[in-house]
């Protein structure tokens, strides 16, 4: 019997996660008030196995997570369709207020902003965390595919 070709560029776990890791920036698709996809592109951190981003407290993002907190997030590169490579979570949203922000915000900064020292991000992010809200992704479920398996 051949093998399934969905299969066949499906990402093992550690593949995910170095891909993952790879990666820069997150694309986060939420529901609008309006029942479309509300999507947005953000700098996110893997805190504890979970993608974590922050933003602020009134964004869109949030007002929709609020109402709704099904979320589905993206990474992927490739540029033509032998190298296309993602991961597609889909879960739902934890929404982090208070003192915690400023750890995942913190995350989120020394991930993206390494040439910069982490006691100056420390400060920007506790600055910043006071009008921000974190939010973790839980899995529920991911989809993966790596056509350079082909």
């Amino acid at each position: 019997m051949a093998e399934n070709r969905r299969d066949k560029i499906r990402m093992s776990d550690a593949e995910i996660e170095t891909f993952i890791e790879q990666q820069k920036s997150l694309q986060v698709a939420v529901t609008g008030h309006d029942g479309f996809p509300h999507l947005s592109t953000l700098w996110f951190a893997v805190v504890d196995g979970k993608l974590v981003f922050e933003t602020y407290t009134k964004s869109q993002k949030i007002k929709n997570l609020e109402r709704d907190d099904k979320i589905t997030c993206l990474v992927e590169d490739g540029v033509t369709y032998e190298t296309l490579r993602g991961v597609m979570i889909k879960g739902t949203a934890e929404l982090v207020t208070g003192e915690r922000v400023h750890e995942l915000a913190l995350a989120v900064m020394v991930r993206n902003q390494p040439d910069i020292p982490e006691e100056m991000l420390s400060q920007a992010a506790e600055h910043m965390s006071k009008k921000r809200t974190a939010v973790v992704v839980h899995p529920v479920k991911i989809i993966s595919w790596d056509h350079t398996k082909l």
